[in-house]
């Protein structure tokens, strides 16, 4: 069998970031045989300039969404930008195909191995079965109104099913706290246990008003959408305290977004949390700040020890799928976070909130993370002119 053996300026293993006295071991398959030290080396080492990284995890993208590149305006607000989306998301199917395959290409040279990937409909399934990427589906399920909550949760086990048929791991999952009635709740979490679920959460400012005081933006969007809200009484409670009861039995939660996110919505989280519940908190900044234009509070969920992961979104609301490009953004209005914790968050992190640590997120033996490379950096840091490069 033959061996590739990896050296660079740096080697960050999923865990620690290594000097340039340490090399990696693969098999001509990818896997994972070991680290060891340059003097046990031997020939053939293959050496970089840069920092060598197991590949990135894009914790939450929308990759059926591709064909809308360009399309959605900036900076317009959430209600705005979910209108427009769900008004302009239908497309020929030819199109949005080639997009989605154009999308998995674009994640891949950007060093992307694995994507929790929203899907609404079957469509990303042609390009998924050819196993290019790992993915978690999430099977996102939606509907405002209590009448319609077994004709939609019907219509996600189906799409969920086409999924499973080809065996592809999915879950179905809500879209967000205030498209999700209290029926539509009962229905869907009775399948979480064991899984990975995602939500959509605190996006806006406007979601707590809603929940608390049952006005503001989202009243709006639901006149706009000819929805019947009338039935709604706020409970003078924020969003998180409203549903996250319905998550106790999933096994890893994924909360995407988080921008408008607080200390005492975090320590709630963690007092109801079940015990070996992984909480993960997904940061999107280039989306936060294309529709919202502002970024999560970065250093609260710093300083509260979160299992922190990184997600791109979809290209409605972003200009390209690169978790590099996510990490420099978070750099720049946060410049005292290091290296190794960025790419924990885009590796390990990641795979763990994903179920798939097992396989991919860090250089143990017997995995097969992928191997790129992070190139022009300066003092060990990324910088703005890093780039990726595959490896294998």
């Amino acid at each position: 069998m033959r061996y590739q053996k990896f050296k660079a300026d740096y080697l960050f293993t999923g865990n620690e970031l290594l000097d340039n006295k340490k090399i990696l071991i693969i098999d001509e398959y990818g896997k994972i045989i070991e680290i060891i030290g340059e003097e046990e080396a031997g020939e053939n080492v293959q050496g970089y300039k840069g920092i060598i990284s197991p590949g990135f995890i894009n914790a939450h993208c929308h990759l059926e969404l591709s064909h809308l590149k360009d399309k959605v305006p900036e900076k317009t607000g959430l209600v705005d930008f979910v209108f427009t989306v769900v008004s302009q998301r239908h497309s020929e199917e030819e199109e949005i195909l080639q997009s989605i395959g154009n999308s998995e290409g674009e994640m891949i040279r950007n060093g992307i191995v694995a994507v929790g990937d929203i899907c609404n409909n079957s469509l990303t399934i042609a390009q998924k079965i050819k196993r290019n990427l790992l993915y978690y589906n999430f099977i996102e399920t939606s509907g405002w109104l209590p009448e319609i909550a077994s004709f939609r949760f019907e219509k996600s086990t189906e799409i969920l099913q086409q999924f499973e048929n080809n065996k592809l791991t999915a879950s179905i999952v809500p879209h967000a706290p205030y498209s999700v009635s209290e029926n539509l709740w009962g229905k869907m979490k009775k399948s979480f246990s064991g899984k990975t679920i995602t939500i959509h959460n605190q996006e806006s400012p406007d979601e707590d008003i809603f929940f608390k005081e049952g006005k503001g933006a989202f009243v709006k969007m639901f006149e706009k959408m000819k929805i019947d809200n009338t039935f709604y009484k706020a409970k003078k409670i924020g969003s998180v305290v409203n549903y996250f009861k319905h998550l106790s039995d999933a096994s890893s939660v994924i909360l995407v977004h988080n921008t408008f996110t607080t200390q005492e919505d975090i320590h709630y989280i963690n007092q109801q949390k079940r015990r070996n519940q992984l909480i993960s908190f997904c940061l999107c900044p280039n989306a936060n700040l294309y529709i919202e234009n502002t970024l999560p509070p970065v250093d609260l969920f710093v300083e509260n020890d979160v299992n922190i992961i990184l997600g791109t979104d979809s290209l409605a609301s972003n200009h390209q799928l690169n978790i590099l490009e996510e990490i420099k953004s978070i750099q720049k209005k946060y410049p005292q976070i290091e290296t190794e914790t960025f790419l924990k968050w885009a590796t390990l992190n990641g795979a763990k909130a994903l179920q798939m640590s097992d396989k991919i997120g860090s250089f143990e033996k017997g995995k097969k993370p992928g191997v790129i490379l992070i190139e022009n950096i300066s003092e060990g840091n990324i910088t703005n002119e890093s780039k990726i490069k595959k490896l294998k």
